[in-house]
């Protein structure tokens, strides 16, 4: 597969075939992403790989949460508090588009929130990463640890395999540190969920979209 292959077929998957993914590819692709650009050979990403019987505890707990509702304060702000009109409208079609897809009306709240909860069972995916970074470490370290990702999610297109990069995790970083013993000097960044896509699912049939590029690239 060539490289430009990889990245027009990479998207966020929101539905998994129950189909375990073997345990030697998902630690080859973890440690093959580690050739990602980083700033002085810093590093910062830590990379935990759940999947079997762990991944079935963090589903089980993690639908306990949701039931009792129980809430934590997030580990950071998943999106920036002041945001430009531009930003809002892309962040606010893409949710309409996917539940255009879904078949959920605006006013149907509690269908909403249903699928929303379904981000923390992982869609369905037998597997997943969690990145975790120093908390010491600063928005350089951060896009660092974003060109790892970017790298993990364009392997698993090369093996056949589907990703949905999860910053929600962010909601719930006292759970997920706790359940991967994540020592106290390091901070969730966010989860990533990889399996075998579900062709049914009617969520994946919904493609973002990008902006036009005379929005964002001026060329001297």
């Amino acid at each position: 597969m060539q490289v430009s292959e990889a990245v027009a077929a990479r998207r966020s998957v929101r539905g998994f075939l129950d189909k375990a993914v073997a345990p030697e590819l998902l630690r080859e692709l973890a440690i093959k992403a580690a050739r990602a650009a980083t700033g002085g050979n810093i590093q910062p990403w830590h990379i935990d790989i759940v999947q079997g019987a762990p991944m079935a505890e963090l589903k089980a707990i993690m639908a306990d949460k949701l039931e009792r509702r129980e809430k934590e304060k997030p580990g950071y702000d998943i999106y920036p508090r002041e945001m430009t009109d531009a930003a809002k409208a892309r962040t606010f079609g893409v949710g309409e588009a996917l539940y255009r897809h879904l078949g959920i009306p605006r006013e149907d709240k509690a269908a909403r929130l249903q699928w929303f909860a379904r981000n923390f069972q992982f869609f369905g995916a037998p597997a997943s990463y969690f990145c975790t970074v120093d908390r010491r470490m600063g928005p350089p370290q951060w896009a660092d640890c974003g060109m790892y990702l970017q790298n993990l999610m364009l392997l698993a297109v090369e093996a056949g395999l589907a990703t949905c990069p999860q910053e929600c995790w962010a909601m719930y970083p006292e759970t997920v540190e706790r359940f991967l013993g994540t020592p106290p000097e390091r901070m969730l960044f966010c989860g990533v969920a990889i399996g075998y896509e579900d062709p049914a699912e009617p969520a994946n049939r919904m493609r973002a979209d990008r902006a036009a590029e005379a929005e964002w690239l001026t060329v001297l």
